[in-house]
């Protein structure tokens, strides 16, 4: 099979190649992505994955990025991003953010979408030392893949109740519809924190 045309025989697929799955989800973690963690919980409830690990191998993905985005942003400041003046303008904002509010931006970043991008290099060039980052992105980390496996986790035991005698189709659909609500509540959480800049 070369691409799986049901949820049912996605599963497998991952269930298959489980190392593949974790070291992919080392680097979705790393870079940001609240959608592919979700559905990883949702994966590890059907036993393609492995709960514990999979929080772990998220925790540590998402703590590494930060830290290589707070290593940019210490060492080159924005002039790399002078070539992306919107982008350049968003990471100063977030900057000035970072130096009053930097304990909850660190708690609370990961979740809106878009911020995780510009967030951890913002922090390297605002006056944050990097003992304070360091731990508060460790427990930042751990809770947000917690948090967002958890969830994925809970959409696959509520929706193999709702659904023990459905198709595959309809789990697939119904995780799409899930995850399409994820990704809309994370751009609203991204409106509120560019309208409090």
């Amino acid at each position: 099979m070369l691409f799986p045309s049901d949820l049912t025989s996605f599963l497998e697929v991952i269930r298959q190649h489980g190392d593949a799955a974790y070291s992919l989800m080392f680097a979705w973690a790393s870079s940001h992505s609240l959608l592919f963690t979700l559905f990883a919980g949702y994966a590890a409830h059907s036993g393609a994955l492995s709960f514990g690990t999979l929080i772990m191998v998220c925790w540590f993905g998402s703590f590494t990025g930060d830290v290589i985005r707070f290593w940019i942003g210490r060492r080159y400041g924005t002039r790399w991003l002078r070539s992306y003046p919107r982008l350049e303008r968003a990471v100063q904002t977030a900057a000035r953010l970072a130096d009053r509010h930097y304990v909850w931006m660190i708690l609370l970043h990961r979740y809106p979408h878009g911020i995780r991008g510009v967030a951890g290099f913002a922090y390297g060039m605002s006056q944050l030392p990097w003992s304070t980052f360091l731990a508060l992105n460790f427990v930042a980390a751990g809770l947000w893949s917690c948090a967002t496996v958890s969830v994925g986790y809970a959409f696959g035991q509520i929706s193999e109740k709702v659904m023990s005698d459905a198709s595959s189709g309809l789990g697939l659909v119904m995780l799409v519809l899930f995850l399409g609500a994820s990704w809309i509540v994370s751009k609203k959480l991204e409106r509120v924190a560019e309208r409090a800049t």
